[in-house]
């Protein structure tokens, strides 16, 4: 019986434990006698359910009709079995509709069965509320009670709800306050870092006044003793003769034209006046001085434009080299140089000097190399060589031609003519000097060939032809000359050597490859833009997977460009440009103003400034540390009904900046190239 027991009670260990303890006595033997008479009651309970089931439809029988054989069906079943049969569904037995009688008997059960489903299932109140509506016979008293303990559930699930409402709302009180609690705290660190900066500024700037006023003091000095004015005006005769003539020079709009005769009416009336002269030696003319500030109005009007931008920069630097500095657990003097001046102080100022300096882009120079009689003048790739004295352009002309940029500058657009010139059998995407051979130069085509260019001969030296479909970037190693990368519609990043035929490396992604760029501090590391709306970041001496993943744009990823060795640039078909830290793996900041919805609009950087085209036929330059533009240009033309029309015709399609200048190459779409200068 042990055995059995434990057989048992392994399926069902409650109820053999139940019948286990009360094996000992009669007394506990009645709770068995009565689950075992339960049991059967179940057992007819499940029979009933089972004879109130409708043999056709098998659901609890409807309007239930009996037929001559004995059998119960729904009323609606058996009509409609009758129609095609004359059988009974259960025997076989010859009926028609005329055999077929009501089972009033069994729809009572029915209706009485229902009810106690019902009931089985109802809540208490409901059951409460069918019995009131049944007209159940209770006493006042009864109601009387009944209502007070209704009343009473009432008011205690109403308090019980006020009190989760107090809860709640001491909650978010608590929260709210520990919230401004800490904002109160960053603004008063921030009120601090404020009025620190405001006295280190203070210092310099008395510091400065006082230098000026020494020097003042000396100059006058100089004026006053006899003996040394005529070496002081041989000096400033020297002066008039060299300021003069760039003063002239920089009326005429940095251009090189008609500036003789100015220069010989300025120093004529120069030596007619010395004394004014002097003046100006001195302490500079009013003229010189209304130019400052205006210059210096203008300046502060573009921070008040700005101010948001801005003072989120200079929050940022200074509560990073804050926080640095305690990490570091260095004092206070330690992160202050020598004139008081905090190194985030310091970094903003720098932002702010170079933001404010210039407004606007002034045109210097510009080469049409759109044909009339061609209406493939889009220039895909414009690229400065090694040392920034020549440039070459290419495109869909399927022509890569190379240009002297100070003839450009000084000789008129219409005689400008290449230095040279190289035919392909495809259109070009895009071009990339070398950074040490002067003369080489790399091309990836739209039959995803990879050329390898000398400008000097004009010959091609190696082609690459590894791709399967259209090429859309390639890049030269800054730091290895030999190495170059290339990226492709085919998904492929290839990674080619001058010294060999064949890649040296690849690397399959998932998605079409739209740009490659190296680090310009590492031949291992380079960056790729890809229509996955991600920028892919690899290690090359390990391409399992990226470094990092830089995910935030919401299009394809059209270009990237290193700004540092740490500081990344991309450019999207989402309208935006985005600035990552490549090191800490990081989002900087969000760059919106242009429009770039479908083309390859271009995107060239410098430490500072980053720039690029726009749908709309116009360039925008953003610094880095400033979300919204710095300055703008339109290719527009003169007449505004055609300006109009080319700005939904025509777009920016190609940019580069001189390196480290304020100087820019740009192309557009019509084949005109223009030499933008940034200026205030």
């Amino acid at each position: 019986m042990g055995g059995g027991s434990t057989s048992i009670g392994a399926l069902v260990p409650s109820v053999k434990s139940e019948q286990g303890d009360s094996a000992g006595g009669p007394l506990v033997l009645q709770p068995p006698s009565s689950s075992s008479a339960a049991a059967p009651d179940k057992q007819e309970v499940d029979e009933v359910d089972k004879d109130i089931l409708c043999p056709i439809c098998m659901q609890i029988i409807k309007d239930a009709f009996l037929t001559a054989c004995g059998h119960s069906f729904c009323y609606m079943c058996i009509v409609t079995h009758l129609q095609n049969k004359s059988d009974c569904p259960c025997c076989s037995h010859f009926i028609t509709t005329n055999h077929l009688y009501p089972n009033f008997l069994l729809n009572k059960l029915l209706m009485k069965t229902s009810a106690r489903q019902i009931a089985k299932t109802a809540t208490p109140l409901e059951q409460l509320r069918r019995a009131l509506e049944q007209g159940c016979d209770t006493s006042v008293k009864e109601l009387d009670s009944l209502l007070c303990l209704i009343a009473q559930k009432k008011n205690k699930m109403e308090q019980e709800e006020a009190e989760t409402n107090l809860q709640i709302l001491l909650d978010f009180l608590h929260c709210l306050k520990k919230k401004k609690l800490d904002e109160l705290h960053e603004i008063q660190s921030d009120l601090q870092y404020i009025t620190e900066d405001i006295h280190a500024v203070e210092r310099r700037r008395i510091d400065f006044y006082r230098r000026r006023d020494r020097y003042s003091g000396k100059l006058r000095m100089l004026v006053d003793d006899p003996t040394s004015k005529p070496p002081w005006l041989s000096l400033i005769n020297k002066h008039i003769g060299a300021s003069v003539p760039k003063a002239a020079m920089a009326t005429s709009d940095g251009r090189m034209s008609s500036g003789g005769s100015q220069n010989r009416k300025a120093h004529g009336k120069s030596s007619a006046s010395p004394l004014t002269i002097r003046k100006d030696a001195y302490g500079g003319s009013d003229t010189q001085n209304l130019s400052q500030s205006g210059l210096a109005l203008a300046r502060k009007k573009r921070v008040h434009a700005q101010f948001n931008d801005l003072q989120d920069c200079y929050l940022q630097k200074r509560r990073y080299w804050v926080r640095l500095l305690s990490e570091r657990k260095e004092q206070d003097s330690h992160g202050s140089n020598r004139e008081g001046y905090n190194e985030g102080l310091e970094d903003f100022q720098s932002v702010l000097s170079t933001f404010t300096r210039y407004s606007r882009l002034r045109v210097v120079a510009e080469l049409r190399l759109g044909d009339l009689f061609h209406s493939a003048n889009i220039v895909s790739s414009i690229e400065f060589d090694r040392d920034d004295e020549l440039f070459a352009t290419a495109g869909v002309s399927r022509r890569i031609k190379v240009f002297e940029f100070s003839s450009v500058l000084n000789e008129p657009a219409e005689v400008q003519c290449p230095v040279a010139e190289m035919s392909t059998r495809s259109k070009l995407s895009c071009l990339s000097w070398n950074k040490y051979t002067k003369n080489h130069l790399a091309s990836s085509d739209y039959e995803g060939i990879v050329t390898l260019w000398d400008v000097t001969t004009r010959q091609s030296v190696m082609e690459y032809e590894e791709h399967e479909k259209r090429a859309w970037s390639v890049d030269f190693s800054h730091t290895e000359p030999s190495m170059l990368v290339s990226g492709s519609d085919d998904c492929k990043v290839k990674v080619w050597c001058t010294k060999q035929e064949a890649s040296v490396l690849n690397i399959d992604m998932k998605a079409n490859i739209c740009s490659v760029k190296y680090n310009p501090e590492s031949s291992f590391h380079v960056a790729v833009g890809s229509a996955d709306h991600h920028i892919h970041y690899y290690d090359l001496r390990n391409i399992s997977q990226p470094l990092h993943i830089f995910s935030g744009h919401r299009k394809a990823v059209s270009y990237v460009k290193f700004l540092s060795n740490n500081e990344l640039a991309s450019a999207s078909t989402d309208n935006t440009l985005r600035l990552w830290d490549v090191q800490e793996n990081v989002p900087l900041r969000i760059f919106r103003g242009h429009t770039n919805e479908k083309n390859f609009v271009g995107l060239t950087v410098n430490s500072e400034y980053m720039a690029c085209g726009s749908e709309t036929n116009e360039v925008f330059v953003y610094h880095k540390a400033i979300s919204r533009p710095a300055a703008w240009h339109g290719f527009m033309n003169s007449d505004r009904e055609e300006a109009e029309e080319e700005a939904g015709s025509y777009f920016i399609s190609a940019v580069c900046w001189k390196n480290d200048s304020p100087t820019m190459l740009t192309a557009n779409s019509q084949g005109t190239i223009k030499v933008l200068v940034l200026a205030p």
